[in-house]
């Protein structure tokens, strides 16, 4: 099952459930993918790729996880928590994200392949890495594991 039919499903589902929330978050996320599929470079080809898909439901997130913490730090608990459980609906679609074991796991190969030994060729790493682990993992958690792994 695709992406699109997967998003289709779920807004029937929130729609015979009566979950407002869910039925607006899930709208959000088919909309924004249609926006990418619609924008000017996208005329020719059509559908989003998996790859794509990822992206647009990653930047989704990260636009929650923003949110949470300014409304956090702005002392608005009930907009954080809508946040939340927004945040919540969309990390449904995304792939499985991956521990911090299993980043720095594939972080230690990725070292070894790439003959990194300290931090100053973090760069070369960091590329190699997000091209491996995108959507699997936030990049500061990548950034942070690097750095635990590299010497200084």
């Amino acid at each position: 099952m695709t992406l699109k039919e997967k998003i289709n499903e779920a807004i029937k589902a929130a729609m015979k459930s009566g979950d407002k929330l869910r039925l607006e978050t899930v709208r959000d996320i088919k909309k924004y993918i249609i926006e990418k599929e619609t924008a000017e470079k996208r005329a020719q080809r059509g559908d989003l790729t998996p790859e794509e898909e990822i992206e647009v439901l990653t930047a989704m997130a990260k636009r929650r996880k923003d949110s949470i913490e300014e409304f956090t730090n702005a002392g608005r608990a009930e907009m954080a928590e809508k946040e939340k459980n927004e945040l919540a609906i969309i990390q449904e679609f995304l792939p499985k994200q991956l521990s911090e074991a299993e980043v720095k796991g594939v972080l230690t190969r990725i070292i070894g392949e790439v003959g990194a030994t300290t931090q100053k060729e973090m760069g070369k790493v960091m590329g190699v890495a997000m091209k491996e682990l995108k959507g699997k993992t936030d990049g500061s958690i990548v950034q942070k594991a690097l750095k635990e792994l590299l010497p200084a």
